[in-house]
């Protein structure tokens, strides 16, 4: 038995196209590992790349052998293409797919490298919040985009969904405007995104005031805001609303803040002692930030007068605390030391004894009446 006896035969076609398939995967394989090794070797050298090659290398274990595949079936010889047709359509879908996948991975990669090396877990995290604002908004728009696009061609792979492509475009007319009509809200929210990452009148860990409601924005999706409310609640809240609305930004340029407490004493109590002992508060206390520190009277009722304590603290949450401290220890010195100009009611009474003759009968008439 000659050794040709064992070979197939190459003039079939079917023959040609099961080799060309296997020459085909065994090509990807040898590409696969050739890129593996230049991808660890880049990572090596750049560290900061590296979640980004171990993000895309799912993406590319799927991507490699499908474009290598439906290069061997674009190649089949006639016969065994008209039986492949409809598989060679599957793999040219799910290569779209996964190409979408890569992208969307090497994004969500590209976001998380830049938001570890900008951390805002510092206490001057303004420009670190900057960046992560900018790449988080634009990370999600860039994904929205991309699975947008490649949902679109593989759509559009499809005979079907290319006339009804066309049909609207010839008719760009009412079935145009449904369109845009039905696709306002995702572009709104969409030019919403872009408008926040550049103009950036948020950014995460911003401290807000939205629809009475005092919170940080937690998170920034391509449609929505999360604001973190100081009572562990959450309001979700559209992007758009951050554009067309006012709203208060705490933390705008800066995260220092001034805060107030407002205080009703007596007239009589003397102020010089109060400013000394609102000094010795904030001078031990670790919320104070050595800025600002003013105790005046800011308004007066026929009653007492309202003083008002102004101290400065680095972040908003501190500033609650200080206030706290400010309140509690004012309150206790004025009671331990001038407890009698706390806000009291005051009244008067007058009596005056008129020379009347206390024998009359009708003096002597109403006092019996009052004795009994």
């Amino acid at each position: 038995m000659n050794f040709s006896d064992w070979m197939p035969d190459l003039s079939h076609p079917w023959t040609r196209f099961a080799l060309t398939v296997v020459v085909a995967l065994a090509v990807a394989g040898l590409l696969r590992r050739a890129v593996d090794m230049v991808l660890r070797r880049f990572a090596l050298r750049h560290p900061r790349g590296a979640s980004i090659i171990a993000r895309a290398k799912a993406p590319m274990d799927v991507i490699v052998p499908l474009a290598m595949l439906l290069l061997a079936f674009r190649g089949a010889p006639d016969e065994p293409a008209r039986l492949i047709d409809g598989m060679e359509h599957v793999i040219a879908v799910v290569l779209i797919g996964a190409c979408t996948w890569f992208l969307v991975r090497c994004i969500g990669a590209l976001e998380a490298t830049v938001s570890r090396f900008n951390p805002i877990d510092l206490e001057d995290n303004l420009r670190a919040r900057r960046v992560q604002t900018q790449v988080r908004v634009l990370s999600r728009t860039g994904m929205v985009v991309v699975i947008v696009l490649g949902l679109g061609v593989a759509l559009m792979t499809f005979p079907v969904v290319r006339q009804f492509g066309a049909s609207l475009l010839a008719s760009a007319g009412l079935a145009g405007l449904a369109v845009g009509l039905a696709a306002k809200p995702v572009l709104g929210n969409l030019i919403a995104g872009i408008q926040i990452a550049l103009t950036q009148p948020i950014r995460i860990d911003d401290v807000v005031i939205v629809e009475g409601e005092w919170g940080r924005i937690e998170e920034i999706t391509s449609t929505y805001v999360v604001v973190a409310i100081w009572d562990e609640r959450r309001m979700i809240v559209p992007l758009q609303y951050f554009i067309e609305n006012p709203f208060q930004n705490w933390t705008r340029t800066s995260s220092q803040i001034l805060g107030s407490v407002m205080l009703w004493f007596d007239y009589g109590i003397p102020l010089d002692p109060l400013r000394d002992e609102l000094q010795r508060i904030c001078k031990d206390a670790n919320e104070w930030d050595g800025r600002v520190i003013v105790l005046q009277v800011v308004d007066a009722s026929d009653k007492a007068m309202q003083l008002r304590a102004l101290v400065s603290s680095s972040n908003s949450g501190k500033s609650f605390d200080l206030r706290c401290k400010v309140r509690e220890g004012l309150i206790a010195f004025v009671r331990r030391e001038f407890p009698e100009y706390l806000p009291r009611l005051r009244g008067e009474l007058e009596s005056e004894l008129r020379a009347v003759d206390a024998a009359s009968p009708p003096f002597a008439s109403k006092l019996a009446n009052v004795r009994r």
